[in-house]
């Protein structure tokens, strides 16, 4: 039986931060945009749970910040890291220059619930929840669609541009072969739950001893954690045994107590692959990969869900009126590479050199003790609000564009008259000034 064919205008493959995000702006300029879930909900635990500044900026410019602050969240004002027994502070939000100076602590399901609900207010927006892409439709050279499954069915989704938005294991930059360079990262996350108490260490996101760390992410009454762990150890973890894990996990942050019990086995753990990698060309006729189908970020400062929506906002920006006229340019698309590169390049050689020194945990067994080096630039004025600046707004943060049509200057005659006589006044007075000083001089 032949394939079901619908047709829009943007079909956006995959329901994430970036997905979402340039649904709800394309929608909100009156283009024709699909969203392409695979899952039939958002409720699944994420990497990413913090929403920056510069995010909440962006949400401010469309209108919708005191709605969302009214999602239950926790604020960071400030993060630190406790090395042994001696805790810093690291990046300080308290200055940035944006309206909510902190970091909004929230699960991504309810953000992308939070978007969902508000896109769906536009007749252009559809969300197709449990619709899975499985490859590209092509013709002539130039993508055309997205051939979809849904129940069992298929589907062709029929665009003229597909933008890849579904993540580090894409079918979009696999069908598309787009060449991808990788970054060695040598660490890996063991990703679980633990309860968490009111008197627990607050905005303390690290704990680093005994050769490993742990981030620790506040989600109200429990929290989401995350075990840091040399790359391609975790079988020789799980050769030891929970208990073994439970004590390392007890020594690294002795406060959580009799808590590590509430590990009982290990489908209560996920191992989270840590990647840092970036397209070298994130587009071809017809397609655009941005988020992480174009650069995968590491958890390293929560930065990547941040990113993600500054890609969707640059990419609403620079393709709105392409769409609106119906063809999107291979030139318009680079241009959207052009711009966020950039910044992409610069968080991924931070994050690289963040694990190269992360990496030397690993070689202390024995209880850490903080090198004079951190203690002295720690103490440097204004590195913690620099630091806060880094994470929070980060290189090149993106502003909702509004793209009204081009208007023409129109003039009468007589105002086309006046504006002439009154430029060659200026002219005239200008030249007659200069004349009368250098005579004067002379």
């Amino acid at each position: 039986m032949a394939a079901e064919i619908q047709e829009t205008t943007c079909c956006v493959v995959g329901g994430g931060p970036a997905g979402m995000m340039l649904g709800y702006l394309l929608a909100r300029r009156g283009i024709e945009v699909m969203v392409l879930e695979k899952h039939q909900d958002f409720f699944r635990d994420f990497r990413g749970d913090t929403v920056h500044p510069s995010t909440m900026e962006v949400l401010k410019e469309l209108g919708l910040l005191e709605e969302f602050l009214r999602l239950p969240h926790q604020k960071v004002t400030s993060a630190g890291v406790v090395l042994g027994d001696t805790p810093f502070e690291v990046a300080d939000f308290r200055h940035v220059p944006a309206t909510c100076r902190f970091v909004a602590l929230m699960p991504q399901w309810d953000f992308l619930n939070f978007l969902a609900d508000h896109a769906k207010r536009f007749a252009s927006f559809r969300l197709l929840m449990g619709h899975e892409a499985t490859w590209l439709v092509s013709d002539g050279g130039r993508i055309r669609g997205v051939s979809v499954q849904r129940d069992g069915q298929d589907v062709q989704i029929r665009a003229k541009l597909v933008v890849g938005c579904d993540g580090r294991h894409c079918v979009t930059r696999n069908a598309a072969d787009l060449e991808l360079i990788e970054s060695g990262v040598p660490i890996d996350v063991l990703w679980f739950r633990i309860s968490r108490k009111p008197d627990d260490p607050a905005n303390v996101l690290g704990n680093v001893n005994y050769g490993k760390a742990l981030i620790l992410i506040d989600r109200s009454d429990y929290f989401q954690a995350g075990l840091i762990i040399k790359k391609g150890t975790w079988d020789e973890v799980k050769a030891r045994g929970l208990d073994a894990l439970r004590g390392d996990i007890g020594k690294i942050a002795p406060f959580l107590g009799e808590r590590v019990s509430e590990l009982r086995d290990w489908e209560q753990i996920k191992v989270l692959t840590v990647q840092i990698n970036r397209l070298r060309r994130w587009h071809r006729p017809g397609l655009l990969c941005i988020g992480d189908a174009a650069h995968a970020m590491s958890p390293a400062g929560g930065v990547g869900i941040n990113l993600a929506i500054q890609d969707a906002v640059a990419t609403a920006n620079l393709l709105t009126r392409h769409l609106l006229a119906g063809h999107v340019p291979d030139e318009a698309l680079a241009a959207v590479q052009r711009r966020r590169e950039f910044p992409t390049r610069v968080t991924q050689t931070i994050q690289s050199g963040a694990h190269r020194a992360l990496a030397r945990v690993f070689e202390n067994p024995g209880p850490i003790r903080p090198p004079w080096q951190m203690k002295a630039v720690t103490r440097i004025p204004g590195i913690h609000r620099a630091l806060g600046y880094a994470v929070g707004i980060g290189a090149r943060p993106e502003h909702v564009r509004e793209q009204p049509p081009p208007r023409k200057l129109k003039l009468s005659p007589l105002a086309a008259a006046a504006y002439f006589g009154i430029g060659v006044t200026a002219a005239a007075v200008s030249c007659g000034w200069s004349w009368w000083m250098r005579r004067k001089a002379a």
